[in-house]
């Protein structure tokens, strides 16, 4: 029987792998990589929650492709061993719920979990603690908890995958001040610029993009291109308190935070992962950087999951402990610092009174007016004659081009392949075309598609 499923779950993997699935909520892991370990998988969880405000992927996918989504999973719980699959969304997806429920008698090993309508929900930590009622040990992954974490999207890719099929297009919404709110579907590799026509433009002269959500997202421009990892494009007037909070200098920030950070603790008092129970403080980062203290607090930063509350929600004085935090990991990383192993986390008796509703946090944020519209879903498939495909679209090594300029390619060829079994994913052609330039990116044109 073990061989068996060995051999079932290298079937899986290998169509996973050569269809160059990742994972398409923002973190680019290869999802190959994920389902092979030798630890053993309880619970297989399907993150529903799509906790960013304006996002609408997840949603309509679970709404429109229950059966596709319900098979996949079934796939990879009977693949990997697991004893159940869980798809984790909020309760206020009705549609997408009553669509899954309608499914899910068919498979006894599948259920489905409702979540409350709290920011950051998604969080993986979160998730599964909500899901499985383990915490994943700080600094931790699923695995720890018995759990694999696996997106709404990239489950649908993996159905795909099963298939034969690579993953050449992306799932986006693009929201926030343009004429006409949009969830569709179109060919990894296709500009900003043209994801806004598709939304009928800006309705303001002046803008800022943010690629991903609004509390999580980064400035992107009209000429960057989607990548498999692309989960939104935020229009924002320039004038936008949360547009204005992307634009945050560091080094003035700490010069304010020095004059102004009282050390009220809020940003810790709501700070998801620190009512889990993990020992971020982010105050405390903060009086260390400011104050050029050496604590052991520093190191602590690394356990930041970057959601934002702290500054978008908690402080009182608009100060930017995330940033503070994102600063305090990267010169962390450079020096190639490895902190040892943290205590098992139990969450705070305070957590559930301190979490924070999806709607208060859209009101504090000025995005009431964008969230109140309909995003329709633009199911046709949309005409672009370039795409730019950054070879690097995830964790890992970078794929090596197996193609060269001149080149004709239909879609769904192979354009870059990783190399003995190194951590990445492979690249595929999201339009039919000519190849024009190889170089951190391959360019198609001429493709139509």
């Amino acid at each position: 029987m073990k061989e068996t499923n060995g051999k079932r779950l290298d079937f899986v993997i290998n169509k996973i792998a050569a269809a160059g699935v990742v994972g398409a909520g923002g973190g680019g892991f290869p999802t190959a990589f994920k389902l092979k370990t030798g630890t053993p998988i309880q619970t297989v969880i399907i993150n529903g929650a799509e906790c960013e405000p304006l996002l609408k992927v997840d949603q309509e996918l679970m709404a429109r492709y229950p059966a596709e989504l319900m098979a996949a999973l079934a796939a990879v719980v009977d693949a990997t061993g697991a004893r159940t699959g869980v798809i984790a969304l909020k309760e206020k997806y009705r549609e997408a719920h009553a669509a899954l429920a309608g499914e899910i008698s068919n498979y006894p090993r599948l259920k489905l979990h409702l979540l409350p309508d709290v920011y950051p929900m998604g969080d993986e930590h979160l998730l599964t603690y909500s899901v499985t009622g383990r915490t994943i040990p700080p600094g931790g992954l699923p695995l720890q908890a018995g759990a694999v974490v696996l997106n709404v999207e990239t489950l649908y890719n993996i159905h795909q995958a099963l298939k034969g099929n690579p993953v050449t297009h992306k799932y986006l919404t693009v929201a926030g001040a343009v004429r006409q709110p949009v969830t569709a579907r179109v060919p990894v590799g296709t500009t900003v610029r043209e994801l806004l026509s598709l939304a009928g433009g800006p309705t303001v002269d002046e803008y800022v993009l943010i690629a991903g959500g609004p509390c999580m997202g980064r400035v992107t421009d009209l000429n960057a291109p989607v990548t498999k990892t692309t989960k939104g494009i935020i229009v924002l007037p320039v004038d936008h308190p949360l547009a204005a909070g992307y634009q945050r200098d560091l080094n003035r920030e700490l010069k304010i935070a020095l004059k102004v950070c009282c050390q009220c603790q809020q940003c810790t008092d709501f700070c998801p992962r620190h009512l889990l129970g993990h020992p971020l403080e982010p105050h405390r980062v903060m009086r260390a950087v400011i104050y050029g203290l050496v604590e052991i607090t520093m190191p602590r930063a690394l356990l930041c999951s970057e959601c934002g509350l702290c500054d978008l929600y908690a402080c009182p004085f608009n100060l930017s402990p995330r940033q503070v935090n994102r600063k305090v990991k990267e010169e962390l990383r450079q020096r190639g610092f490895r902190p040892g192993p943290w205590e098992a986390a139990f969450p705070s008796p305070l957590r559930e009174g301190r979490q924070v509703p999806t709607q208060r946090l859209i009101d504090r944020l000025g995005l009431k007016e964008y969230s109140t519209r309909q995003a329709i879903f633009w199911e046709k498939d949309i005409t672009v004659n370039r795409v730019r495909l950054p070879l690097k679209q995830g964790a890992g090594a970078v794929p090596r081009p197996v193609v060269k300029v001149g080149d004709r390619v239909e879609r769904g060829d192979l354009l870059a392949c990783i190399e003995g079994g190194s951590l990445g994913a492979d690249l595929h052609a999201s339009i039919g075309g000519t190849i024009i330039t190889i170089d951190s990116a391959i360019v198609i044109e001429g493709g139509g598609d």
